[in-house]
């Protein structure tokens, strides 16, 4: 398998097809539908049977497929973070697919699936895999640090804290709860 890596090259278009394009079409997608809510980017680069693979995604999103599911993330994180950047770090791109290395960081002004808005800042890291075929977006996984935001958000006990220890306490009462009622 040959492999190209590339921080990016100007110029990518729909039908791009090279990884250098293809790193400046994933790159945009990520930078300019979350950041400036470019939702025409995302119509023109993301096939209408698009599946995006996001564990963090909230339930009424995850099952969604092609642009719609990206313009609901989007907006739901644009909502809740008036104020969002994502920026990519680090591109590499090998064949058909694309990985970016990237961060965001806003403040929570806005309900976010369910959590009311903390005025707190929050920012994480993650790493997106973006798979092209005849230059649209037609698959993407995505992993990123969710406990971490919750944990910036409150809706997670702080690390180290008295309500983590709980947690792990309840957690292994229920482990051991577990073992025993899938032993028999």
């Amino acid at each position: 398998m040959s492999s190209d890596a590339t921080t990016g090259t100007e110029g990518a278009a729909a039908g791009a097809t090279g990884p250098g394009d293809l790193s400046e079409a994933s790159r945009k997608l990520l930078e300019q539908s979350f950041n400036d809510g470019n939702f025409e980017l995302i119509d023109q680069l993301v096939a209408p049977d698009a599946v995006s693979h996001d564990p963090a995604a909230p339930p009424g999103i995850r099952d969604l497929r092609g642009p719609e599911g990206i313009k609901r993330m989007a907006t739901m994180y644009r909502a809740a973070f008036p104020d969002l950047r994502m920026s990519v770090d680090d591109v590499i791109a090998a064949e058909d697919k694309v990985v970016l290395r990237w961060h965001s960081e806003g403040t929570h002004r806005g309900e976010l699936a369910g959590l009311a808005p903390t005025g707190a800042r929050g920012s994480v890291t993650g790493i997106s895999i973006d798979r092209w075929k005849d230059g649209k977006l037609v698959e993407a996984w995505v992993e990123w640090d969710n406990f971490g935001l919750a944990r910036q958000l409150g809706a997670a006990p702080p690390e180290g804290g008295v309500a983590e220890k709980i947690g792990i306490g309840v957690h292994r009462l229920t482990a051991a709860w577990m073992r025993r009622k899938n032993q028999g």
